[in-house]
């Protein structure tokens, strides 16, 4: 979702798009990026694909909704349990963690026996109901 500042409401990102989503946070390691990326359950439809960067503010603005902003927009995810929250907000905490230290310009190391717990926590899959 986002917020419409005109109506003063939560509004699909596009018509149509209310309903359950699955909702992943995919870090790209080779170049250190993260992306929160949305797929309706019902149909496969992309709902969301957003590029987390520095600075994007987030806030858990209730157990089972969650906001960030950046220059342009306020977006929103409602999920149906507070677990899959608080996994969403590990996932997107690390990454902004990720990327505001001092060294995340350039790639992280790779490791030979498989990704750290962390980022196989970024890579989770979270169900959340995206849209009211």
């Amino acid at each position: 979702m986002v917020y419409d500042d005109a109506s003063k409401k939560w509004v699909p990102i596009k018509p149509g798009q209310q309903g359950f989503s699955r909702i992943n946070i995919y870090h790209n390691t080779a170049n250190n990026t993260f992306r929160v990326v949305g797929v309706k359950l019902q149909d496969q439809q992309v709902v969301i694909n957003y590029s987390i960067v520095k600075g994007l503010k987030y806030n858990q603005a209730t157990p089972t909704f969650h906001q960030w902003r950046d220059a342009r927009q306020v977006y929103g995810l409602n999920f149906a349990s507070k677990e899959e929250a608080t996994t969403f907000s590990n996932a997107m905490l690390f990454a902004l963690n990720v990327l505001s230290s001092p060294d995340s310009g350039g790639p992280v190391v790779q490791r030979q026996n498989g990704p750290s717990s962390e980022e196989s926590e970024a890579q989770r899959r979270y169900d959340s109901n995206e849209v009211m």
